[in-house]
């Protein structure tokens, strides 16, 4: 498709929809983001609490053959990697049934592909967007060290290693001495660890957040502040936003709490199933919720992202301190948090740095927008061409969003292919549930 001329709105300041706004402005595109709360915002955003790890190696998915296996173990330890609301089983079993399916072996090196082509050169395209902001500081070059106790041991054939190094990722096993070298903080009953080279960190994704917005608005983007509650697209391929602010008047009529583009880039976390569903939409999209614990004096450091690969969860050294941060909490979007998700944090964080001071700490907690195939819905939706579709990105926002907004601004511009686009349209959920059908 190509873009109508006129502005373009990118619903959602979260950092896809950050990327995505940058991207096109630079290609010169008039660009208005909306969203109820400023970029970088604390509340329930996932761009704000995850860890922080950019990582070009990311093509590992979720959904991995055998996964199944440990899922009864996960649910029944109490400070397991997963956990579910069971009052909520109705809304998750469905989902849980299609992510099970893409653990296929058949489907796994598909999804990887797919995941490794919207994680190549994030590093370098964080680092040109940072470029003149006097915050390049935010990304700091690290590794991602996978750390090992107890009966678990890193193995050279595992699918997730070799899935990365057939990807290009430069790995390495090192033994308890060599770990202890890097990272002298970490507890002497961790005994060996797998490296993953040339990465990135952010010491503060809240923060990043911020300084894109703000190099946003110096290049021209518009920002407003509301929600959407409604998306109504006529006959002429005009997209009318009602908005819950009535004091914006963004037409030439001057009418008040609405919005028209002949684009929309919907770039809504989980809130975009639920504006797609009255256009005749159902996506299965996921609220997958994770938690943070960040310990605001810990009086040790690290200096590379970390994750423990028994508790499955990520420690990185941040300006506020050092965060522990993952989990999947399968619960719907309105539920109440559940923070003691984030408080096991505490002792597991303890395990793995004996040094670290856990007197002040804070707590958070995000939804996760997730696919049961772990990829996004990026492109034009079938019904609506106008509607532009970038979001569901789960756990991989921060990877992922450099080359989906590179995705969305060469498909509003007319340059991009099927080829692409396949792995991530939207309509990949229906055309499945057609042939699981037949």
């Amino acid at each position: 498709m190509k873009a109508e001329t006129g502005r373009i709105v990118v619903l959602g300041s979260g950092i896809v929809g950050l990327c995505t706004a940058l991207t096109l402005r630079e290609r010169g595109l008039e660009v208005v983001v909306v969203d109820r709360l400023p970029p970088g915002s604390a509340q329930g955003s996932a761009s704000y609490g995850n860890a922080g790890v950019v990582s070009p190696w990311s093509c590992v998915p979720q959904c991995l053959p055998g996964t199944w296996k440990q899922v009864p173990g996960w649910l029944l330890d109490s400070e397991g990697p997963v956990r579910m609301r069971w009052q909520d089983m109705a809304y998750v079993l469905p989902w849980v049934l299609r992510f099970l399916r893409n653990c296929d072996p058949g489907k796994v090196t598909g999804i990887a592909d797919a995941m490794d082509s919207l994680m190549q050169g994030n590093v370098q395209a964080y680092r040109r967007f940072l470029s003149g902001t006097g915050q390049e500081q935010l990304l700091q070059d690290s590794a991602y060290i996978n750390v090992y106790r107890g009966r678990h041991r890193p193995n050279p054939e595992d699918l997730p290693w070799t899935l990365r190094q057939q990807r290009g990722a430069t790995i390495e096993f090192i033994d308890q001495s060599t770990l202890r070298d890097i990272e002298p903080e970490i507890g002497p009953e961790y005994h060996s660890a797998v490296i993953i080279k040339d990465q990135a960190r952010l010491i503060s994704p809240g923060r990043l957040c911020e300084v894109l917005a703000e190099k946003a608005r110096l290049l021209g983007v518009t920002f407003v502040s509301a929600s959407v509650t409604q998306l109504k697209p006529d006959n002429s391929g005009m997209i009318q936003l009602e908005l819950d602010n009535p004091d914006i008047r963004m037409n030439a009529d001057g009418t008040a709490a609405r919005m028209d583009s002949h684009t929309l880039i919907l770039c809504a976390g989980i809130g975009s199933s639920a504006l797609l569903e009255p256009l005749g939409y159902r996506l299965p999209l996921m609220a997958e919720r994770g938690y943070h614990l960040e310990f605001r004096n810990p009086g040790v450091s690290l200096n590379n992202s970390v994750q423990d690969m028994a508790g499955k969860f990520v420690v990185s050294s941040m300006q506020g301190g050092i965060r522990s941060a993952g989990t999947a909490e399968f619960a719907s979007s309105t539920a109440p948090p559940n923070y003691r998700r984030a408080t096991i944090f505490h002792s597991l964080t303890k395990r793995l740095l004996p040094g670290l001071n856990t007197q002040d700490t804070a707590q958070w907690m995000g939804i996760r927008p997730s696919f049961p195939d772990n990829l996004p819905a990026i492109g034009a939706l079938d019904k609506h061409p106008g509607i532009i579709a970038a979001f569901g990105h789960s756990h991989y926002g921060m990877g992922m969003a450099p080359a989906t907004a590179r995705l969305v601004a060469e498909l509003v511009s007319g340059k991009s292919s099927n080829s692409d686009m396949k792995a991530f349209r939207p309509a990949r959920f229906t055309e499945a549930d057609r042939g699981l059908q037949r």
